[in-house]
């Protein structure tokens, strides 16, 4: 097995000298819809989207799936069993193991961290007993940030860079320090939201749109113009915010 591999890496590697990257990448690979580089392995048995890059010194598992139009920058790993969605794009230096599912358009800045297990030893075999994390639509983990596994990070969810992730996070919420604490909500676009009392025209809206009974606050994305609600602090069963603008 290792001499095959070595053997189609380095004909990988000639082809290249003469060809350039992109164009040896399309006559080597099975699959020519997607690009590999020359160094990249991908094991039989993976799947991989039409338009997904993967870059130097990656390693794709047998198993794994991987959607369209990802990127996977230098030294990225995609373990057997995980299933990644659309549009992700993974930077150097990131592992993703066995147990992580990953939506569609999911951010994974460089060298953040992702674990299956919670209490790992190296003499006691946990194969049997990994973790899940899922990661939804359009997050954002940044890099040298931590996910302990088990935990769900919500839709467009922003952790910042360095921080360490101990347990679920809600969508849009912005997560921060060691251990991870929330400091505010994100818009998709990822800004940070500042939310404020509705106008009158507003709040008519508001009312017809939404329950009654809650007093909402109305925020603005500086760069796409979308508007969120959200409803006041300290209100009993008070989470979450909700898009108003987005089709």
């Amino acid at each position: 097995m290792f001499l095959r591999e070595y053997l189609t890496y380095m004909l990988r590697a000639r082809v290249s000298d003469y060809l350039g990257p992109e164009l040896s990448c399309t006559l080597m690979s099975s699959d020519p819809s997607y690009f590999a580089h020359p160094t990249a392995v991908i094991d039989e048995g993976a799947v991989v989207g039409a338009g997904t890059k993967i870059w130097h010194f990656a390693h794709v598992c047998a198993g794994a799936v991987i959607g369209t139009n990802c990127v996977f920058g230098q030294n990225t790993m995609v373990a057997a069993g995980v299933k990644i969605g659309n549009g992700v794009k993974v930077q150097n230096n990131v592992s993703i193991y066995t147990g992580t599912e990953i939506e569609d358009y999911v951010f994974l800045g460089p060298s953040c961290v992702l674990t299956n297990v919670t209490n790992p030893r190296s003499e006691i075999n946990r194969r049997a007993l990994y973790e899940r994390t899922l990661i939804r639509r359009g997050a954002t983990v940044g890099a040298n940030a931590t996910v302990v596994c088990d935990v769900a990070i919500g839709r467009y969810a922003f952790i910042a860079a360095g921080a360490v992730v101990t347990k679920d996070v809600p969508d849009y919420s912005l997560i921060v320090g060691v251990p991870g604490r929330q400091k505010g909500w994100m818009s998709r676009h990822g800004h940070l939201l500042e939310f404020r009392e509705p106008t009158k025209a507003e709040q008519d809206e508001l009312s017809r749109r939404l329950p009654e009974e809650f007093d909402w606050q109305i925020a603005v994305c500086p760069e796409s113009g979308f508007r969120y609600a959200r409803r006041q602090e300290g209100e009993k069963g008070a989470s979450g915010i909700l898009e108003l603008d987005w089709a």
